[in-house]
């Protein structure tokens, strides 16, 4: 699976911003996939994950009722629509795809993940 990030960019304080992570390869569907980020001087942290049917997602604390993580097979694309955004966002986003049939707690490891995307940049002015 090969992953493609796009959809940065700046935006002030309180404004929003979808993520899209595009997927080739015909296996997309049976992988569940994450949204993770990393901000300048930090380590990459856990943000979103989503099922490989979509049902079930986890977010972090950190963004929980403010980013919506989703995807569409057919399309192969995953999103993370991220509204209420704050300075504290700001940072690159990166999304990955993980083998588990289930998402959870166990989904903030990176080491889950088996394919990354190259980053997209999120920058939020306050």
């Amino acid at each position: 699976v090969q992953l493609q990030a796009s959809g940065g960019g700046l935006v002030q304080a309180g404004g929003s911003l979808r993520l899209s992570c595009a997927a080739s390869g015909r296996t997309f569907g049976r992988y569940a996939m994450g949204w993770f980020r990393q901000a300048p001087g930090k380590a990459r942290e856990f943000v979103a994950a989503i099922s490989w049917s979509g049902v079930s997602t986890y977010y972090a604390d950190s963004v929980k009722g403010r980013f919506t993580i989703s995807r569409d097979n057919a399309k192969k694309i995953v999103y993370l629509q991220m509204n209420s955004l704050k300075p504290e966002d700001t940072a690159v986003f990166y999304c990955a795809a993980s083998g588990a049939d289930t998402v959870g707690r166990h989904s903030i490891g990176s080491s889950r993940y088996d394919y990354w995307g190259q980053g997209t940049q999120v920058t939020v002015s306050s």
